[in-house]
């Protein structure tokens, strides 16, 4: 019986270990403290000087911005547009608007490309797209449920 006893609390402690765990990683994080991670993560892995960084994410953050608001009318677009009777000339429409957004953005990239290359050597910049995909990948794997298996770790390399 006080075998019974001692592994009920065990699993219990075990159970409740894992459930904070989970619940902790599960956690959304507010868009202030997403961008701290993200200026965090990315001026040490891009190795940047407090100058550069003090000039390099007031425009990141800026076009990020700008960014979300061109993607958030894009999916406004698709979601009043999901509907099962539209026409192929409205599906049309629909596509066109959605890869034309597509293009201004890559196009305000590059614009803002040119703002950075004012103060960072391309070498810094490569450092930061790179550091910038890494954070994304670590943060979606944060957040994703864990996978068996040995499918998940061919990607990770740095």
């Amino acid at each position: 019986m006080k075998r019974l006893t001692i592994l009920f609390l065990f699993v219990v402690m075990v159970t409740s270990m894992f459930a904070t765990g989970r619940s902790d990683k599960q956690q959304r994080l507010s868009a202030q403290e997403y961008r701290e991670k993200q200026k965090t993560f990315i001026t040490e892995r891009a190795r940047l000087t407090s100058n550069e960084a003090d000039k390099f994410f007031p425009l990141f953050f800026e076009m990020q911005d700008k960014k979300k608001e061109m993607n958030d009318e894009v999916w406004n677009l698709i979601k009043k547009s999901n509907k099962a009777d539209m026409t192929e000339e409205q599906y049309e429409k629909l596509l066109d608007e959605i890869y034309d957004t597509r293009i201004a953005i890559d196009e305000l990239e590059k614009s803002y490309l040119t703002k950075y290359r004012q103060f960072l050597t391309n070498k810094k910049l490569f450092e930061i797209q790179k550091a910038d995909m890494r954070f994304h990948r670590e943060m979606i794997k944060s957040v994703a449920p864990a996978k068996g298996g040995a499918g998940g770790k061919a990607h990770d390399k740095k």
